[in-house]
């Protein structure tokens, strides 16, 4: 399903603005982003690595809402990684804060905006308070009907791979399924995105030409696009820019 068939469910779009009428009936349905460059960006301007991640914050809502306006349904962001806990910790200490922050305020805004919150990787390490929340906005996400913005938190694509793989694993020891019907379609089932298509686009910014453990089994036959800008950078030009990069493409699927 193209993202224009979004529009007869009652979003009011204006991707008009941006993109033909032929563009707007080939919109991809579901683009993800490593949020990357927050650090570099504020460097490069002398600033502590923590100003950096409040300015990505900044672009993280205006891109979710942009998304919203031009009728993407599957918007899924790479917030903070396994990997990442192993930064200083006042930079850790930072990008929770702001978590809370966006969280609190999504919390007043969701329902008036129609945007979904979900949430991908091991919540168990965050505090208390961020999980009830995790689970606050998550009820009333139940409500809204909008683009959803699935938010990789403490994610890593290999950990969600493990876990799919041990969760399969105990239902076919538990005899509730037999090991030659594990395909791919069962493996999804338990993966953090269930439900959800895969990425049509996967956009990097930040300079860097890698995947960085970011939704390894869904971006299987993802389109990418890179550039030079880090996050903070990014703004409707640029997500424009990319989008269109992905409607030149002939998307072939292993076919001719």
């Amino acid at each position: 399903m193209c993202a224009a068939s979004y529009a007869v469910m009652g979003v009011i779009m204006s991707a008009d603005r941006y993109f033909t009428e032929d563009e707007i009936q080939r919109l991809p349905v579901h683009i993800a982003a490593i949020m990357d460059g927050n650090g570099r960006w504020a460097k490069a301007r002398l600033l502590p690595r923590t100003a950096g991640h409040r300015v990505g914050s900044e672009t993280f809502r205006r891109a979710a809402e942009f998304m919203s306006e031009i009728g993407v349904r599957y918007f899924t962001v790479y917030a903070f990684s396994t990997e990442n806990w192993k930064r200083p910790p006042e930079e850790v200490g930072v990008i929770m804060e702001l978590l809370e922050k966006y969280l609190n305020e999504s919390v007043s805004s969701m329902a008036e905006k129609n945007i979904r919150l979900n949430f991908f990787g091991d919540l168990s390490r965050l505090s208390l308070r961020l999980l009830a929340l995790v689970e606050k906005t998550r009820k009333i996400s139940e409500n809204c009907t909008g683009l959803c913005v699935n938010v990789c938190l403490n994610y890593g694509g290999r950990q969600e791979i493990v876990r799919a793989a041990r969760a399969a694993a105990e239902e076919a020891l538990a005899g509730r399924v037999c090991p030659e019907n594990i395909d791919e379609n069962y493996l999804s089932s338990f993966m953090y995105s269930k439900g959800i298509p895969d990425p049509d686009l996967i956009i990097r910014p930040g300079r860097e030409v890698r995947i960085s453990n970011f939704l390894l089994w869904q971006c299987a036959y993802s389109e990418f696009y890179f550039t030079d800008k880090m996050w903070p950078e990014m703004d409707e030009t640029e997500f424009v820019k990319a989008i269109k990069s992905y409607l030149d493409r002939n998307r072939r699927f292993g076919g001719i």
